[in-house]
């Protein structure tokens, strides 16, 4: 789980990069076709063909466009946030999960865990700061909608994985992103500049890794063990915005972070309590 979070805040970067030079549209189809081929290389190794095709295509669809609006709305807040400033309000993620599985997987959230969430919002307004000398901006809005559709994609993952393998999540997913983001930003297609190819070949690389690395460690690990780890992606995100473009979060962004953090950590280990008192 860390190599994957390290992965994936490294695929982050590379985004942010590619973010200043092309629209967030045609970098959102970059991410997708620079990973597919690893990954569909893995499935057809593992799996063989014919089992990518008996999937829920419903489900597959609306993940797909879910992973569009997810990476394009993140990468569009990524040209003008830092890392751990995304990172902050992204956090807020595993928060909506708990709350979306009431309606749509009709699972019981006690008391306990709606006040967890909510602070756990406060601890995003913190970061926003709506005063308008905060973030609360299109960029800031756009992290939180990224949120709220990798929300929405995680619950709808629970209901395929009945049913479906984890290879053939990765790869349409990968593949709807490239296909439909590729399609909606075909009309202002920036030609990629030659010096950008390694940056595109060390995304896709990153990203299938950090995609295998998580599908190991939630197969080999306990997912409320394993989950609060996603948390070091903060640590990370602050690494790489001082080592790449010479910026650090201030004292009000680490207040909401914390508040976030702790919001989530103590819904994780309701969670576990939870599921330990359902199975004994």
């Amino acid at each position: 789980m860390l190599i994957a979070v390290l992965m994936f805040a490294l695929m982050d970067s590379a985004l942010k990069m590619l973010s200043v030079h092309y629209p967030p549209f045609q970098v959102a189809a970059i991410r997708g076709l620079a990973s597919l081929p690893l990954v569909l290389t893995w499935a057809l190794v593992t799996v063989g063909l014919i089992p990518l095709f008996r999937v829920r295509w419903s489900l597959h669809l609306l993940r797909g466009v879910l992973g569009i609006v997810m990476m394009v709305a993140f990468v569009y807040a990524l040209k003008s946030l830092p890392l751990s400033t995304t990172y902050s309000i992204f956090f807020v993620a595993p928060l909506l999960i708990t709350a979306l599985s009431v309606p749509f997987l009709k699972e019981k959230v006690g008391p306990r865990r709606w006040t967890a969430i909510a602070i756990g919002l406060v601890g995003v307004l913190v970061v926003l700061r709506p005063t308008g000398q905060g973030v609360l901006s299109l960029a800031g809005m756009a992290v939180l909608l990224s949120a709220l559709a990798y929300a929405i994609s995680a619950i709808t993952v629970r209901l395929l994985a009945k049913t479906d393998s984890v290879q053939s999540m990765m790869v349409w997913l990968l593949a709807m992103m490239a296909i439909g983001a590729g399609a909606l930003a075909y009309p202002d297609w920036v030609p990629v500049q030659r010096e950008h190819w390694p940056l595109i070949a060390f995304l896709g690389v990153a990203g299938a890794f950090g995609q295998y690395a998580i599908t190991l460690a939630f197969k080999w690990g306990e997912a409320s063990l394993i989950a609060p780890l996603e948390y070091t992606a903060l640590v990370w995100g602050v690494c790489l915005d001082l080592f790449f473009w010479g910026v650090l979060p201030d004292t009000v962004t680490w207040i909401g972070a914390a508040i976030i953090i702790a919001s989530g950590l103590y819904l994780l280990r309701r969670e576990k309590v939870h599921a330990e008192s359902e199975h004994p």
